[in-house]
């Protein structure tokens, strides 16, 4: 009887010791190691991207044009959607101006625009895009490169008119017309109000969808300085 009971309990050891260990909770228990291996790498690939976005220099005066012209090679786009709580703005962005349409793309791409403002609206005229008062703009251009300015690439007999886009300009100290690279205005108004914009702004869009969005933004109420009482936030994205 005693040898019995010896080679059961020798039967039940050696099937217990044949049990899978790996509960059925356990998400890995039923992945083969072809998934797990693409998910690292994914995981590897998106880090590498995040860091080549991190990699690109501060811009500044001295490597403006080199930068931009680089840049614009390697991303050719040329349109780009503005969305707001009003609706979506579709810009058209022109290749006759390549380094205002590089660093307009480069600023999308790098979620500038995110969260900053129309924050100048002018009846029958302008609105102006591009800057906030939100700490976190400020923080952006100093990333980016705050003291940069664009080189003028204005377009002989290319005029303001009906939904054209322009990059703002820095007055002080700048007879040679070159551009404030953070913000951007689109025109409403009649060409007779043009004569103090044509061939001094660089016009490097237009927009083809959306005029109505920018009709209705160009008539919120504003304080004495044209900045709308409720601030219009904007985000953009490169569609094509």
């Amino acid at each position: 009887m005693r040898r019995l009971i010896i080679y059961y309990c020798g039967i039940v050891l050696f099937f217990g010791s044949c049990e899978d260990k790996k509960k059925t909770s356990d998400p890995d228990s039923y992945r083969d190691e072809t998934e797990i291996e693409n998910e690292i790498k994914t995981k590897i690939e998106v880090e590498a991207e995040k860091k080549e976005e991190k990699e690109y220099p501060v811009i500044t005066n001295e490597n403006v044009v080199s930068f931009l012209t680089e840049y614009g090679k390697k991303n050719p786009e040329t349109k780009v959607l503005i969305t707001t709580r009003f609706g979506d703005i579709e810009i058209e962005l022109y290749k006759d101006t390549p380094l205002h349409r590089a660093n307009f793309i480069y600023l999308v791409k790098q979620h500038y625009f995110d969260e900053t403002f129309f924050h100048r609206v002018v009846p029958d005229f302008i609105i102006q895009a591009g800057n906030s008062d939100l700490v976190s703009t400020q923080k952006k251009r100093a990333e980016l490169g705050k003291e940069y300015l664009l080189p003028a690439e204005i377009i002989p007999g290319r005029v303001h008119e009906y939904g054209t886009v322009s990059g703002a300009k820095e007055y002080r100290e700048n007879p040679d017309n070159r551009t404030a690279p953070y913000e951007f205005f689109i025109f409403l108004g009649p060409k007779s109000s043009t004569t103090h914009l044509n061939g001094k702004y660089t016009i490097f869009g237009k927009v083809i969808k959306g005029m109505d969005v920018v009709e209705e933004i160009s008539k919120v109420k504003a304080d004495d300085g044209d900045w709308p009482l409720n601030n219009i936030y904007i985000s953009a994205k490169v569609i094509e």
